[in-house]
């Protein structure tokens, strides 16, 4: 199961970004020590504030982010897929033709392991 701190650290590597750009982006909303430690674990209910702050900058579903973070969330959102996978995945705004493409290539991967 994904954790917070994980997929907030694939959405920043998904981008190419450091820590302080994060810390930039945000305007110094969310320090760069903050967010190490929301990624790696350690903090495990971020201000809903903090939250919204990597949702803009990321790109990603904030209710998502909510979610993984423990917080209650109304089932209907504009930007959570009903069957998003990753937050990450979904910041990536992929075409139907795109996520059809990802899905063929990971089922080709999982036959090829498979056979060995």
């Amino acid at each position: 199961m994904a954790t917070l701190g994980g997929e907030l650290t694939r959405l920043r590597k998904l981008k190419g970004w450091s820590l302080r750009d994060v810390e930039e982006k945000t305007k110094k909303r969310v320090s760069n020590s903050y967010l190490f430690q929301i990624e790696s674990d350690n903090v495990k209910e971020p201000s809903p504030n903090v939250l919204y702050e990597l949702s803009v900058v990321y790109d990603a579903s904030y209710p998502e982010l909510l979610k993984l973070a423990g917080f209650v969330v109304p089932k209907s959102s504009s930007k959570a897929s009903a069957n998003s996978a990753s937050v990450a995945f979904d910041a990536l705004n992929l075409t139907d033709e795109e996520r059809n493409e990802v899905m063929d290539f990971i089922e080709f991967r999982r036959r090829k392991e498979k056979k060995r």
